[in-house]
């Protein structure tokens, strides 16, 4: 068993220490909120916050966890700039198929962050991990610009 701090909250994981986050998160959890997309940590479908730092859930196993905080989709909505970046995807219909959306919250969130006044270059090295297959980029840079004017 495996003692994981998620949104918060201890968790134990029967698994192996070189399990992916992404499938602690997923199978041993039930908490299906953050996605599989390639398993090569190139699309950015998983990624979450482990100590606050964008990372991608697929390819970091949990043994890279310990002692530090995972921060999931699951958390976004009682966080007050993880709110402000949901609250904008919908304002600006960011989302198509949805599939990567969790994602790209999160690497949103995390910008926002640290940057709360964001340029078109911080938004696009922010989020140049991230792939949307529906081509919404032109409303994800919006929303992050709707949302950086909510939390000023």
């Amino acid at each position: 068993m495996i003692t994981l701090n998620i949104n918060g909250k201890d968790m134990q994981v029967d698994a192996d220490p070189s399990t992916p986050i992404l499938w602690a998160l997923r199978d041993n959890l039930n908490m299906t909120g953050t996605k599989f997309g390639c398993g090569a940590a190139l699309c950015g479908a998983c990624t979450v916050h482990l100590g606050g730092q964008p990372i991608r859930s697929c390819v970091t196993p949990i043994s890279a966890a310990a002692g530090q905080k995972i921060t999931t989709i699951e958390a976004m909505e009682s966080d007050k700039v993880g709110k402000a970046v949901q609250a904008a995807w919908v304002k600006m219909d960011v989302p198509q198929c949805g599939y990567c959306q969790s994602g790209q919250i999160m690497s949103a969130t995390a910008l926002l962050r640290t940057n709360k006044a964001p340029s078109d270059a911080d938004i696009d090295n922010a989020m140049s991990g991230n792939i949307c297959r529906c081509g919404t980029y032109q409303r994800i840079r919006a929303a992050i610009k709707d949302a950086a004017k909510t939390i000023a």
